[in-house]
């Protein structure tokens, strides 16, 4: 069936949906990598770490540009890669999941505007004062006006975004290759006085959630594979956005150590690359990059508004989630979807209050929340390539397939193991409570809620919550 015009107007080129996965993965991690791998690495973790991170991430934008090419009925990215892969629940628990991820996101892009501001106006302090929340609350519902007008509209705005927040990344890189000091980065090499290939090991696991925070919105091409104009832009753009942002990641991870000691590192606050620039060429270079990290911000808000919003929507019009979820305005923007992720949005902004550390936690909950989606689209990938769905007879390239499938498996379990089980419990409480729109969508259908294996899964959720709740409540774990 031919699109309509309102489709037709939506569509989105290759260098759109590129653009889309770039300014979804580089915003305000990239900013306080500096200060987060100093904390926890040396050079030598950092080099580790994003070796693992690469290949694992890499894995996994192979993964999503095979189902892209191979299962093109199925637009609505991970959530519809879930479903068909393990069943309506798991479908509802990854989008739910992704969603919550995407909400949480946008937080910590909201905490750290209000920050980086707090640095030249006190009022906004750390991002979580009474002020802040209020001023973001306002650009909270301002963005949500926007969306509103249409997603074309919104996603030209990222894009605008996402060129305009690489200048002051690649000015950083520029400016610290010719700063850099060789002796002083050997001498964060190991991160100890004494070299020990285990307390390496250990460092390295002490950046992994932060290293799949950086790489979330890989999928952003996949979630909006429906917009494309042609299908087998999808797996490029996705491809070619990983590869720009692992570089851009790496460099500027590793000059910062050639800059400054590692305790110097350690010790700057968020935006933690301002401090670099600024020990670098002085105080102009902060506020440089302080402004491009408020633009950066701003496009990696827009597009985590739009992923989640858009997740939402693709449950609820395969009737996963419930059907005032499926609502398109005039605009044929999903609007039911995006009034909920607002209002979401809007109570962990006001939680933040309460939290010690909100960015910190903000950005470690994305991580947990998004790497079980992450673990389902890999394991898809390797059923689809063990049991030879959409493979002819002997193609190599289910060989191919099934490996690249398999490590991705392997990463985003590993990451969920790295994490440990505090996140787990975390992210169990908030997975828990989001089963409420799967009964309204079972309702709506008059169909039975739990299938035998799907009663078990929620019962093993409810059992996590429940003892995540009981671990908040004793001080076991903390926010």
């Amino acid at each position: 069936m031919a699109p309509s015009s309102n489709e037709a107007a939506q569509t989105l080129s290759r260098s759109a949906l590129t653009a889309l996965v770039i300014g979804s993965m580089v915003g305000s991690g990239i900013f306080a990598l500096p200060a987060s791998f100093g904390r926890a690495t040396g050079v030598l973790g950092a080099i580790i770490a994003w070796i693992i991170a690469g290949t694992g991430m890499l894995m996994l934008a192979l993964v999503f540009q095979a189902l892209a090419r191979r299962k093109p009925e199925l637009d609505a990215g991970i959530y519809a890669y879930a479903r068909a892969g393990f069943g309506d629940y798991i479908g509802f628990a990854c989008a739910a999941g992704y969603w919550i991820g995407c909400c949480l996101a946008d937080v910590a892009c909201l905490i750290l505007i209000k920050a980086t501001l707090g640095q030249f106006f006190p009022v906004f302090g750390d991002g979580t004062t009474p002020t802040a929340i209020a001023a973001a609350s306002v650009l909270l519902w301002g963005v949500h006006v926007l969306v509103l007008r249409g997603i074309k509209g919104a996603t030209t705005l990222n894009t605008i975004a996402t060129y305009a927040k690489i200048i002051p990344i690649l000015a950083f890189i520029i400016v610290a290759i010719s700063a850099v000091d060789a002796e002083r980065l050997s001498q964060s090499f190991w991160g100890t006085d004494e070299p020990s290939l285990p307390d390496v090991f250990a460092q390295v696991r002490g950046t992994m959630l932060l290293t799949v925070f950086v790489f979330v919105g890989i999928e952003g091409a996949s979630v909006y594979s429906r917009y494309a104009m042609d299908r087998s832009d999808v797996g490029v753009a996705t491809v070619m956005g990983f590869l720009i942002v692992l570089s851009l990641l790496v460099l500027v991870t590793l000059l910062s150590y050639g800059v400054m000691p590692r305790e110097a590192l350690a010790a700057l606050p968020t935006p933690s690359m301002a401090g670099v620039m600024e020990a670098m060429v002085g105080r102009w270079g902060s506020i440089f990059i302080s402004i491009g990290l408020l633009i950066s911000i701003l496009g990696n808000y827009l597009s985590w508004s739009l992923l989640a919003a858009e997740v939402l929507h693709s449950a609820a019009m395969n009737r996963t989630m419930p059907s005032f979820l499926a609502h398109m305005n005039a605009h044929q923007v999903p609007a039911g979807a995006l009034w909920l992720t607002n209002c979401v949005i809007q109570a962990f902004l006001l939680i933040t209050w309460f939290a010690e550390y909100a960015f910190t936690l903000a950005l470690k909950m994305t991580s947990a929340m998004t790497l079980i989606p992450y673990l389902f689209v890999a394991a898809y990938g390797l059923k689809l390539a063990s049991l030879g769905e959409t493979y002819d007879a002997g193609e190599r390239a289910r060989t191919v397939d099934w490996v690249r499938s398999a490590v991705a498996t392997l990463y985003a379990a590993g990451m969920i193991y790295a994490g440990g089980p505090k996140f787990l419990l975390l992210s169990s409480i908030l997975y828990a409570p989001g089963t409420v729109l799967f009964f309204l969508a079972k309702r709506e259908r008059k169909e039975t809620t739990f299938r035998p294996f799907e009663a078990v899964t929620f019962a093993a959720l409810a059992v996590a919550a429940c003892a995540g709740i009981y671990a908040l409540t004793v001080g076991a774990i903390s926010i």
